[in-house]
């Protein structure tokens, strides 16, 4: 399997580290779209939200535990936004389930 957020949880390509744990990773986005853009990954591979399972949902609750930890670090008091995109036409571009944590100036909607 060639996954990008793969490599990036083996520390195969390198990423500016924000959290990590045994189950998540959470890293800068190389392409930031606000002040603050972090790329928060399960280090299993599941290739999108349309994947979750029975079997695999609980890791979706710790990676939301994970935001709240990582806002609290980031002094992100003011607010923040988790996106996650599933599929081409949701504008997913890395096929492994991710989540966007986004803050540090006015998110407004819809987003642009």
């Amino acid at each position: 399997m060639d996954c990008l957020f793969c490599s990036i949880a083996r520390g195969e390509i390198p990423s500016t580290k924000v959290y990590e744990d045994d189950r998540v990773l959470a890293f800068r986005d190389i392409d930031p779209k606000a002040p603050f853009h972090a790329v928060v990954i399960p280090k299993e591979h599941i290739p999108s939200a349309a994947a979750i399972t029975p079997e695999n949902s609980a890791i979706v609750g710790h990676i939301y535990e994970v935001i709240a930890e990582i806002a609290r670090q980031e002094k992100l008091d003011k607010g923040f936004r988790v996106v996650t995109n599933c599929g081409e036409e949701g504008g997913q571009t890395v096929g492994h389930l991710h989540f966007h944590l986004l803050a540090g100036r006015n998110l407004g909607w819809p987003p642009g």
